[in-house]
């Protein structure tokens, strides 16, 4: 294994660093946007003066709350639902791509890909006028399928490529075994592939959390419609007031989640993708 010089580490220093700050800096300005008073918001300064909490007690108690408690209550309840249902089904569909030959295979997997980098603007308003027709509009189901589009074909990839390192004789064995192939899937193949699944219900996870789009598309009240699209609703506590500090709040909020997530399984997140991107 070859050495670094030390004027390449120091070049990869410098890099990660500007990388970190271009990445964080906007992440710090929403931060202390969030604890500026509305009068401080056009005083052009980075840091706010006087700390405050009052945009975080607007958007839990005060003006903001009837539309940021609702929009949280079904981002969470949307996004695990539909993380759920994607992993699933892209558990038994990526072990039967990876285990199995038929014919079709490769179709399957090329049609996931395209349907990942399917411009989801340009369905939006056909499925609108479908959600409308049929009462899917302005619901939790309305959501749900369409965040699998996004979800499920990540996750096929994700998990094809994962089970494809897992050696076939471990199911073989547990078969001489007596075991039939759903228990040696069950009980042979699945542990195996915790790390797996466990890193792509977390990517799955955020690609439904963050969603934008969809949320804002075919929604139109409380009942329904997750924190992404809600922000853009927000308003001053009056005609003369910046919602500007309400919504930083409210986007501080609602990323701590995915922070917290990656900072608890960063170890299995990082497991997962490279044991799937190493072939064994």
């Amino acid at each position: 294994m070859r050495t670094l010089s030390t004027r390449a580490k120091v070049a990869w220093a410098v890099i990660t660093v500007v990388v970190m700050v271009w990445a964080l800096l906007p992440v710090v300005s929403i931060l202390a946007t969030s604890f500026k008073l509305p009068s401080q918001l056009n005083l052009g300064t980075f840091w706010p003066k006087t700390w405050t909490t009052t945009n975080y007690e607007q958007i839990f108690t005060g003006s903001a709350k009837d539309l940021f408690l609702p929009a949280l209550r079904n981002s969470i309840g949307i996004s695990l639902i539909a993380t759920a249902i994607a992993v699933v089904l892209a558990t038994f569909a990526a072990y039967a791509i990876a285990r199995l030959n038929f014919r079709g295979k490769k179709l399957i997997l090329t049609t996931a890909l395209g349907v990942s980098i399917f411009p989801v603007v340009s369905i939006v308003t056909p499925l609108f006028n479908l959600w409308r027709s049929i009462g899917l509009y302005d619901t939790w189901l309305g959501l749900i399928i369409p965040y699998l589009s996004l979800t499920l074909p990540i996750s096929i990839w994700t998990l094809a490529a994962f089970f494809r390192q897992i050696p076939w004789e471990l199911e073989q064995a547990a078969q001489v075994d007596g075991a039939t192939p759903w228990q040696a899937f069950r009980k042979a193949i699945v542990p195996i592939a915790a790390p797996g699944v466990f890193t792509t219900a977390l990517i799955a996870f955020f690609i439904a959390w963050n969603d934008f789009v969809y949320g804002i598309s075919l929604t139109s009240t409380s009942a329904a419609r997750p924190v992404p699209a809600a922000l853009a609703f927000f308003t001053g506590a009056s005609q003369f007031e910046e919602p500007t500090g309400a919504i930083s709040a409210a986007a501080v909020v609602v990323t701590i989640p995915v922070v917290i997530l990656v900072l608890l399984f960063q170890r299995q997140i990082v497991s997962g993708l490279t044991q799937g991107a190493v072939k064994g």
